[in-house]
């Protein structure tokens, strides 16, 4: 098997030493993406429900380069801010995944996140 960097421009350019996504065998792996305009590299929103949207379109941006999508993810990571926000957050989150075939999840407060952003999240997905 061989390793496969995805690279899209719909979503943020990677804004250090990784890739925005490795595939291996029919499994893709995203990096955390944050609330990036992909075009200008500007934080999208101040809410953590406007980051959380800008969030799971650039997930989805990544995840669509790879021949992959929202429907194939098996497992999330969240990086949230303030847990304060988890239920904010967690809206938003629910209407980007399938009711009843929701991906495995973790949720994390962190102290900080790249840019200062309230979230970040990554992924695992399938082909």
């Amino acid at each position: 098997m061989m390793r496969k960097i995805i690279a899209t421009k719909a979503a943020p350019a990677a804004i250090g030493p990784y890739s925005q996504a490795n595939q291996f065998g029919n499994l893709i792996f995203t990096s955390g993406q944050i609330p990036l305009d992909p075009e200008t590299g500007a934080i999208v929103g101040t809410t953590i429900e406007e980051q959380t949207e800008q969030v799971l379109k650039n997930v989805r941006a990544v995840l669509e380069a790879a021949g992959s999508s929202m429907e194939k993810v098996l497992k999330t990571t969240v990086f949230i801010k303030n847990m304060d926000d988890f239920a904010a957050m967690n809206a938003v989150y629910a209407k980007h995944f399938k009711e009843g075939a929701y991906p495995s999840r973790s949720a994390v407060e962190v102290s900080r996140l790249p840019k200062d952003v309230l979230v970040e999240i990554e992924t695992v997905a399938y082909l």
